[in-house]
């Protein structure tokens, strides 16, 4: 098909919304923003790193490429409002694959109102894809990591410790693997909505779950200049998961505690607000430094792709 077929089997493939004013085609697309600014974020996905294709179809791994994007924008409490796409593709790649992957990627797309706004593709041994956010602040303040004070309360929205348990059953029954956690696993489902929502509400501090809850929040701490003490009596994890952990011999609260890859929200709240019921209280910001579990230790550390101890 060559490079110049596979681009036109994947721009036929993505409509434009109204934020895109020049799509693919030209040299560069052009996005626009309500208020002037504009909310970036990038992620990097490498096969045999981050999916398998034994494990995940292409559909698959568009939405959560996708997903795991748009939340970054969502994090910000921005509105994703278009991703552009890298791809580096081995020359022997199915085209059915292909179109798969650009379907998953305008599907995820379609749950926020975004469009697949452009990018470029070359040839590479394995798949692999740089993918870009932007986002739309609508007029509100970024909400960073740095707004946590003593005395505030933390926040989840979103699920927890399903991609982990996904993984472990793939790992544990490979392609015959199956059930809600491994659909989650290749497909996450962020809580797109809850980031502007909780920029509506208040929140002080926000970040997306990628790396694992302590993980993540330790970043939230560190930035603020606080301390964070979760209750794990807050972070109970769901049936799925506690099934799942019994299979695998695992504790289902490690998977809640540093399991990566779900992409909910976690957020800083004054605590004289009220939350809507998208949010569910899981801790407290306290004097101090870290990220504490009350009653237990706490995991040692989520994900981490130079750590000695990753595979």
């Amino acid at each position: 098909m060559g490079e110049f077929g596979a681009i036109g089997r994947i721009t036929a493939r993505l409509p434009q919304g109204a934020p895109v004013l020049v799509g693919p085609g030209d040299d560069a697309a052009m996005i626009s923003a309500s208020d002037g600014r504009v909310v970036v974020s990038t992620d990097l996905l490498i096969e045999g790193r981050h999916f398998r294709r034994d494990w995940s179809s292409g559909y698959d791994v568009g939405r959560k490429a996708a997903a795991q994007n748009l939340a970054d924008a969502a994090a910000m409490g921005a509105v994703p409002t278009a991703l552009v796409v890298g791809l580096g593709l081995p020359a022997d790649l199915p085209v059915e694959w292909l179109e798969a992957l650009t379907d998953g990627l305008r599907d995820e797309c379609a749950l926020v109102g975004a469009s697949v706004a452009g990018g470029d593709i070359t040839r590479c041994p394995l798949v692999v894809m740089g993918v870009t956010v932007l986002g739309d602040l609508e007029g509100r303040a970024p909400v960073l990591r740095s707004g946590a004070r003593p005395g505030q309360v933390v926040a989840v929205s979103g699920l927890l410790g399903y991609s982990a348990a996904g993984l472990a059953m793939l790992e544990k029954y490979g392609e015959d693997a199956s059930g809600e956690v491994v659909e989650v696993h290749r497909r996450p489902r962020p809580p797109y909505a809850a980031g502007p929502e909780a920029a509506r509400l208040g929140a002080t501090a926000m970040l997306d779950v990628s790396d694992g809850l302590v993980q993540d929040l330790g970043h939230i701490a560190a930035a603020s200049g606080v301390g964070i003490v979760l209750d794990p009596e807050l972070l109970r994890a769901d049936d799925a998961v506690a099934r799942a952990a019994a299979e695998a011999g695992a504790d289902p609260l490690d998977w809640v505690l540093a399991g990566g890859e779900d992409h909910a929200l976690a957020a800083v709240f004054p605590s004289d607000i009220c939350l809507t019921a998208g949010w569910n209280v899981a801790g407290r910001v306290v004097e101090g430094e870290g990220v504490q579990v009350a009653g237990r230790v706490a995991p040692s550390r989520g994900w981490d792709h130079f750590s000695p101890d990753m595979p």
